[in-house]
């Protein structure tokens, strides 16, 4: 039995150390600029959990041969494991990779008790911080002295250009933004997390400031141009934070040995932001699961809802529903799918795969993916029990008073555009269609086309941002044929339903693309005054050729009024 729980221990520190060790090399992506590796960073490193867990898997088989599969044993097992792993700060990240072994041996339903580490609270609840994990400076009676110090602390501190230029930039947009909120307040001190933090082009600086007993988030944001290190944006609210730390971003590389420590720090800086969102963004998505059940447990058995088919239109491909006073929804696969749509199960589960791989660029929803879970029937509609019965026999089943699902995805609930745009009133409305462009630029410079431009598949955040949330159609931007469309020989060929010229399946005529938008007179001309270029081939080819010729275009998690200025 030790013989097996170390193989399993074994497997988490050899994902552990190898998680660093990537983790460690952003820094000096940031410095050298090498945009590309840090994107191959992150993909190497979400490869790292499932290759552990196989390693793990089969070390442990090694050792427990036929009787692995024997439920009596994992209960002493697991207890091994315990005492193998001890009480350090990573613990809580240790027990759910025994529990994804666990599962993969035993194939468990619902969960098991006695055969997996079952959380009561969140790994991350509030508390202390272990010395160290933060610092605090100064700010009295100068801020920009304290803010100098903290860039000349950065591990790229060289590569700034005017260290005091900076710091007397940054010191005037965080008093100008205080004095604007509490006239007469001024910034005390500094606090912040000790580890800057890298996604994509950027770099983070995350903390708070204290006026008095006053506590307010911000975080600095770095690019590096050729020119040298600038400060490009200084956020101020949670709001802003919030969107930096989005369900809809890659995960950030950022060096911690205690990742609830840093949860702790963050969640007292937004603290409307779910432990599991912020454990994923940190690159810990498998504890992000973990907590994102402990939490929907908790909601079952504290409120009454029950399961519902989600608003919005019906899709061709996905089955969703919801808890109506809970944040997120569920996804399944159909059983069938309705013409047009001619790809198969194991191409959308691919898709879903790839936004999970692919620099999401703020603008696709996560999707955490589930196996064997299991919910008591009595809370769940009739109507919805019926259209599982109907639709997605080949994913759900009843079994007694339980309802089993062999497969789901679970995402943050956003409201469906097309829904939005019918409730909000102006201006919400008429800024949701122009971000709604924006989001379809954005998600082209990530060299992702959507394939389906349907308002229902699009979403709206909290925050006002518009989300893609709809996978089974997309692909690159890089393996379409934009083309403009044809003149028309004669009027025959105009008035017909039929075109009048070849098409290729991966040809796509961006002129098109307005048929799809169903917008009203007033929305319609409010997109095409930002956004008409997305309807010519020549936008489309032009993008194709910058992202050929491994170009890494901007996405920033903020609009540029929080840019300084000249940015």
């Amino acid at each position: 039995m030790r013989e097996a729980a170390l193989a399993v221990a074994e497997g988490f520190a050899q994902w552990w150390d190898g998680f660093g060790a990537v983790t460690r090399r952003a820094p000096e992506r940031f410095r050298a600029r090498d945009w590309q590796g840090m994107l191959d960073d992150a993909t190497a490193r979400l490869d790292l959990y499932p290759r552990a867990i196989a390693a793990a898997v089969a070390s442990a088989e090694g050792a427990l041969g036929a009787q692995g599969r024997d439920r009596r044993i994992w209960p002493d097992l697991r207890d091994a494991f315990s005492s193998e792993i001890g009480d350090g700060p990573t613990r809580a990240l240790a027990e759910t990779f025994f529990n994804s072994v666990a599962r993969r041996f035993l194939g468990t339903i619902g969960i098991d008790p006695r055969a997996e580490f079952v959380p009561r609270r969140s790994a991350a609840e509030p508390g202390p911080l272990a010395a160290g994990k933060t610092v605090v400076l100064e700010a009295e009676p100068d801020s920009s002295v304290a803010f100098g110090r903290l860039l000349r602390s950065l591990p790229f501190a060289d590569e700034f250009c005017d260290v005091d230029a900076e710091s007397s930039r940054i010191a005037g947009r965080v008093e100008g933004y205080l004095g604007k909120s509490i006239p007469g307040t001024r910034v005390g001190s500094v606090e912040v997390l000790r580890r800057v933090l890298y996604r994509d082009k950027l770099a983070y600086v995350v903390g708070r400031v204290r006026c008095g007993d006053l506590r307010m988030p911000f975080a600095l944001t770095f690019t590096h141009p050729e020119g040298g290190v600038t400060t490009d944006a200084v956020l101020m609210t949670q709001d802003d934070i919030s969107v930096v730390f989005s369900f809809t971003r890659a995960h950030f590389h950022v060096e911690t040995d205690r990742p609830c420590d840093m949860v702790r720090f963050l969640r007292a800086l937004l603290p409307f932001k779910p432990p599991a969102e912020l454990f994923s963004s940190l690159g810990f998505h498998k504890h992000g699961k973990t907590e994102l059940f402990l939490s929907l447990r908790r909601h079952l058995a504290n409120a009454t809802d029950r399961f519902v088919e989600a608003d919005g239109d019906r899709g061709m491909v996905m089955l969703v529903f919801t808890l109506p006073f809970y944040d997120v929804v569920f996804k399944l696969i159909r059983d069938r799918f309705a013409y047009p749509k001619d790809v198969t199960r194991g191409e959308v589960r691919e898709r879903y795969r790839y936004v999970f791989r692919h620099d999401r660029v703020g603008r696709m929803v996560e999707a955490q993916e589930f196996e064997g879970l299991e919910f008591p029937k009595a809370r769940f509609d009739e109507r919805l029990l019926r259209l599982f019965e109907e639709e997605a026999r080949d994913t759900v089943h009843i079994d007694g008073d339980r309802v089993v699902f062999g497969h789901l995805y679970v995402e943050r609930k956003v409201r469906p555009l097309n829904l939005y745009l019918r409730e909000a009133g102006e201006p919400a409305a008429t800024a949701a269609v122009v971000d709604y462009g924006r989001s379809i630029r954005e998600l082209a410079s990530a060299n992702i086309f959507p394939g389906d431009f349907l308002l229902k598949n699009f979403g709206v955040t909290r925050h006002g941002r518009v989300v893609f949330y709809d996978y089974d159609e997309i692909g690159l931007v890089t393996d379409r044929r934009f083309r403009a469309l044809p003149p028309a020989r004669s009027f025959e060929d105009e008035m017909s339903d039929e075109p009048w010229f070849t098409v290729d399946p991966q040809d796509v005529f961006p002129e098109e693309f307005s048929r799809f938008l169903n917008l009203s007179a007033e929305h319609r001309r409010a997109f095409l005054a930002s956004h008409a270029d997305l309807l010519t081939a020549e936008f489309w080819r032009d993008l194709q050729a910058r992202l050929a010729a491994g170009e890494i275009l901007d996405a920033f998690p903020y609009g540029g009024e929080q840019r300084l200025a000249g940015r």
